[in-house]
């Protein structure tokens, strides 16, 4: 922990009790979610709390973290909460000092592996990657050994380039000891395509360019449900997670506001709406959405935001050295 984490953190945590129901005023979001999820997740808090409104800018990752950061050189940025969607850059924010410790929030119920120590950040939801593949593969797999016998140039994958659920998945897979980034050399050995993100991924699986994929679980369980002909396979080994993590930023004009929409997207309610949306609850007692295992049936792999931070630009170059970009 750094020393700026530590002093915000006792600063904080020592500061005020859990939010009081009767928030007001304006409370300003930058988010990730696509536009309809953000609206909906907005709708379902003011429909709780109609005296906070609330202003939500919605972009990429990449972008939200541009706009941001010009804010903090001018001085003024403009959010009171984050949601978008890596623990790695929620880590960054942390170690900046960027973020409000909000060691109240209510977090008993989930996996500690995904919810920061020092309660600067809270997981959402598990947006997981594993394997996608069009049901006309003859084999069907099961792992990501697997992978290492199917046909030359079948291979497609998004690039931890330009996808921040592919940064998080190589860097699951090559801190597995079993497979490494001697696994990612085989798969370019192969001729596996690395590039974009998780959209033209499913794209090429689904028109039968590709037959094999890493890709995000919503993506392909989605559009099997809409009859396009692909599937999703939880990798023995596990799948890595994009957890879609909340905070609030130090600098916050509405800490209460934003702290009772940290306490919504936690609770029994704002779990059920991710659920709603398609996506894995981070709450293990919410029932994921159709299509998926029982959550106790999905493995997560080992993950550790503040090193895959600090060895960020190392592993990106290693992997264009090996796959190009």
């Amino acid at each position: 922990m750094t020393l700026i984490r530590t002093l915000a953190a006792l600063f904080i945590g020592l500061a005020l009790p859990a939010v009081a129901q009767d928030v007001s005023g304006p409370l300003v979001i930058y988010t990730s979610q696509p536009n309809a999820d953000a609206q909906q997740t907005v709708d379902a808090f003011t429909a709780k709390h109609p005296n906070v409104q609330v202003e939500w800018v919605r972009d990429g990752t990449t972008q939200v973290m541009a706009k941001l950061a010009a804010e903090f050189e001018a001085g003024a940025p403009q959010p009171d909460v984050l949601l978008i969607a890596d623990m790695v850059t929620m880590e960054g924010l942390a170690a900046d000092g960027r973020l409000m410790a909000y060691p109240q929030a209510d977090v008993g119920a989930f996996d500690p592996a995904i919810m920061d120590p020092e309660s600067m950040y809270f997981s959402t939801k598990l947006i997981t990657t594993g394997i996608a593949y069009n049901t006309a593969a003859e084999m069907v797999p099961v792992s990501y050994a697997d992978l290492r016998n199917i046909p030359k140039n079948t291979f497609a994958m998004p690039s931890p380039l330009t996808s921040g659920a592919a940064t998080i998945h190589m860097v699951s897979i090559t801190n597995d000891p079993d497979l490494g980034w001697n696994f990612y050399q085989e798969l370019a050995d192969n001729g596996a395509l690395a590039q974009g993100g998780n959209g033209g991924t499913l794209q090429a699986i689904a028109g039968g360019e590709k037959l094999y994929g890493f890709l995000v679980d919503f993506l392909a369980i989605r559009n099997k449900r809409d009859g396009a002909p692909v599937d999703f396979v939880f990798p023995t080994e596990g799948v890595s997670a994009v957890t879609e993590p909340v905070a609030i930023l130090s600098t916050a004009q509405n800490p209460a506001a934003a702290k009772a929409f940290v306490d919504f997207l936690l609770s029994p309610e704002g779990q059920q709406l991710a659920a709603d949306q398609g996506y894995l609850p981070a709450h293990p007692a919410i029932t994921p959405p159709e299509g998926f295992p029982a959550r106790d049936k999905i493995k997560l792999m080992a993950f550790d935001p503040a090193k895959a931070l600090a060895e960020d630009q190392a592993n990106k170059l290693r992997f264009s050295e090996i796959f190009g970009g």
